[in-house]
């Protein structure tokens, strides 16, 4: 016993970081079911929930949505998963007994999978799936009152390992560019919601660049491998996966994703560690009552049969990234920016009074709370809050073809065409989740949408004219639009 000890440490504090950490997370994703959640999938959503609910079965999508839908039970789930977040982050959830605790920690869990399960486009990013699998084992810590254990440590670094070194191993298989080390060329300037910093990083020179692609090499393929190192190797590395997270919080808005990684990295440390970073204090602990430990170990079996198929991903030619091998995101298989844009594309969707469109129609750009439109407005920080219809609105040109003689767009999305019948509407709901509206007295009589490239300034341009972007329209992405032109698709 005393060897195992002094190879894994005190685990007191570290289980207190976790807990606190996943609290924080699960209070960022509740404040967005409660804000974005009706607008986008309620009952007069983008994509309405109750039409995937008919076409879907518990089975294959679990959810208490499957009992009943309404719009005020999705208010009920996001204000109860939001107050259980905050009584977790106050620690009143850890003074109760084992087993109240882990089912408090549980509901959680289940709430937000029930949002999950039903969200569709709009919950389908692989962070999803990751505070699900994090919320999950995090119920198994136990509460703060008792003797730490470290099953659902070990499952958690082990989360951590597949997140980084999914991600390493996509990248070095799948685009070019990291193998030959310029993908960080272009990564700031293409990446979904640029922040502040984004504009400067990109700016770096190139040899900094190259140097910074090959330490992510280094982090996310070899230092994983020491998480299960003994302490205080252990805690190295994941202060090493934790500092390269950090970075990537201030050059981009990746909603919690890097967050959510950093309190996994809290699973490699021990008591010494946090105590000599933290001044936090352990006080007299219960013992494990029995049962727990044997439900423990029930826990860790599970565990071991659900990674095989995750296990054998990582090492697979064909590894796919942000995949769930069940319906209730767990073990799973994570990654991230396994190809790189070289070039970055943006929508932008105008609108006109004018009901007769002529040469001489004036239209109106409508702005999003995150993603680059007027090239001169600064880029927010936003993470880890989610802007998830920002996000949407980043990946529709992926489908778009590009050539020299102009764009081509071979199919919409039903949730475009919803987009903008809401915004030919001036449906409240949803302009909440948008810029300031351009047609605040009456909705406009037309919507179009052009097709720009986008590209950062130089420093010569950013000096001169203030502006963050300078953009070049390649074309039409969606012809105007009336609410009768509409109607007929």
């Amino acid at each position: 016993m005393a060897s195992f000890h002094n190879y894994f440490g005190d685990l007191v504090l570290a289980r207190l970081l976790i807990q606190r950490g996943m609290a924080v997370v699960y209070l960022v994703a509740f404040l967005t079911v409660i804000n974005q959640f009706k607008p986008l999938l309620g009952e007069r959503g983008l994509l309405p929930a109750p039409d995937f609910l008919r076409r879907t079965t518990w089975r294959e999508t679990p959810s208490l949505f499957h009992w009943r839908y309404s719009d005020r039970l999705v208010d009920a789930v996001g204000w109860a998963g939001l107050l259980l977040s905050v009584l977790a982050l106050s620690g009143i959830t850890e003074r109760c007994p084992v087993a109240l605790s882990m089912a408090l920690w549980l509901v959680l869990y289940v709430l937000y999978l029930s949002v999950v399960n039903v969200g569709q486009n709009f919950f389908g990013f692989g962070w999803e799936s990751m505070l699900l699998e994090a919320g999950f084992f995090t119920a198994f810590l136990g509460p703060t009152h008792t003797q730490p254990t470290i099953i659902p440590i070990l499952i958690l670094r082990w989360m951590l390992f597949r997140t980084e070194m999914g991600a390493g191993l996509i990248k070095l298989r799948h685009d070019p560019c990291w193998r030959d080390l310029t993908c960080l060329y272009y990564h700031y300037e293409t990446q979904p919601l640029p922040n502040p910093l984004s504009w400067y990083f990109h700016r770096a020179p190139k040899s900094m660049h190259r140097f910074s692609a090959l330490v992510s090499h280094f982090i996310q393929v070899i230092i994983p491998f020491f998480l299960f190192a003994p302490q205080p190797i252990a805690a190295i590395a994941g202060a090493l996966l934790i500092a390269q997270q950090l970075l990537l919080i201030i050059s981009g808005n990746y909603s919690w994703l890097n967050w959510l990684t950093v309190v996994l990295g809290f699973s490699a440390f021990d008591d010494r560690i946090v105590s000599a970073v933290i001044p936090l204090h352990t006080s007299a602990l219960a013992p494990r009552p029995l049962a727990f430990d044997i439900l423990l170990s029930l826990l860790a079996a599970a565990t071991i049969a659900l990674s095989i198929k995750p296990a054998l991903n990582l090492i697979s030619p064909h590894q796919v990234m942000n995949y769930s091998y069940n319906p209730f995101h767990l073990v799973g298989a994570y990654g991230a920016f396994g190809q790189v844009g070289r070039e970055r594309y943006e929508i932008v969707i105008e609108g006109t009074t004018d009901r007769v469109i002529t040469p001489a129609t004036q239209w109106h750009e409508y702005a999003f709370k995150a993603k680059p439109g007027d090239p001169h407005r600064t880029p927010p920080q936003v993470a880890p809050y989610h802007l998830r219809l920002d996000w949407l609105i980043w990946f529709l040109p992926f489908s778009v073809l590009v050539t020299p003689s102009g764009i081509r767009v071979p199919d919409y999305s039903r949730w475009f065409f919803n987009l903008i019948y809401r915004l030919l509407t001036n449906d409240r709901a949803l302009l909440s989740l948008m810029g300031p509206n351009p047609f605040p007295n009456a909705p406009p009589a037309n919507i179009r949408a052009l097709f720009y490239r986008y590209r950062y300034t130089t420093p010569e341009q950013k000096r001169q004219t203030g502006a963050w972007w300078s953009r070049q329209l390649l074309g039409t992405y969606l012809p105007p639009m009336s609410l009768e032109s509409l109607n007929r698709l």
